[in-house]
């Protein structure tokens, strides 16, 4: 009976695609969770960089780059898929998501709070928010794919419909050029858009580990008054801002994210 409820429990998350950076040490290791349209491969410099002391995991998420397309994008889902990564590699790990991926990281130390050492979260609240991402599934799915043929193509095709020029390129990224697709499943994240930019807000915790909330100086995704949200999951969440970046910090200035993440990660 255990067994059945065990595989019940189990049986919608499934297998990632990730990449292993750097080698075991006493330290845990540190899993990479990705935004909503990324992939393990944009966060590969950092991953690279600080895999000098310890392995770094980086994951596509459910219905991104390499990893299985699905039905669902629910944060519980996510959570389930980022706990059998850990799990077969083994736990417990620290864990450093942003956005979506924060988001999919929070529910992760909520439920699995064995599997999770040390929580990083990078611009974003356990909060709904009332935004919506889908100007930018528009201007995808504007691009001809048929007449791409580098990366440069999809572009300048992204440009026109008012993508600003970082997202461009952070989208293209998840262009397939050989078979001209996109590494993304702009159907199923549309569809669960709501729940994208949501939160569910039954899973209740608290995760007692470390939390460290970093956000962008000039992003509005972490606000005042979202701290007693997170304190009331999160008793020991600490708090800082990068100056002059905002929500896409670990691309604006990766390495004084990187070193807010070696402060926070040397802490005992």
């Amino acid at each position: 009976m255990l067994w059945r409820i065990l595989r019940n429990a189990r049986k919608s998350c499934i297998m990632l695609s990730f990449s292993e950076y750097g080698t075991a040490t006493d330290a845990p290791a540190l899993l990479i969770v990705h935004g909503l349209y990324g992939s393990g491969r944009n966060w590969g410099v950092i991953a690279k960089r600080l895999s000098d002391n310890r392995k770094v995991i980086t994951v596509d998420m459910r219905n991104h780059g390499d990893s299985p397309r699905a039905d669902s994008q629910s944060y519980e889902d996510m959570a389930s898929d980022l706990a059998e990564v850990i799990r077969h590699i083994g736990a417990p790990m620290d864990v450093c998501g942003h956005s979506m991926g924060g988001k999919a990281s929070m529910v992760l130390a909520l439920q699995h709070p064995d599997l999770v050492s040390r929580l990083i979260v990078a611009d974003i609240a356990p909060v709904a928010y009332e935004h919506s991402q889908q100007e930018f599934i528009d201007a995808m799915r504007k691009v001809d794919l048929a007449t791409v043929t580098r990366r440069s193509d999809a572009q300048e095709q992204l440009a026109a419909a008012g993508v600003e020029p970082a997202l461009q390129s952070f989208f293209t990224q998840s262009i397939d050029i050989a078979s001209k697709t996109w590494k993304l499943n702009l159907d199923v994240l549309e569809a669960e858009m709501p729940k994208i930019v949501g939160w569910p807000s039954h899973i209740v915790g608290p995760f007692d580990g470390p939390a460290f909330f970093l956000s962008g100086g000039t992003s509005d995704y972490v606000l005042s008054s979202h701290r007693p949200a997170i304190k009331g999951l999160f008793p020991n969440a600490y708090f800082a801002k990068l100056p002059g970046v905002g929500h896409w910090l670990h691309a604006e200035n990766p390495r004084d994210f990187e070193a807010s993440v070696r402060a926070f990660l040397g802490q005992s």
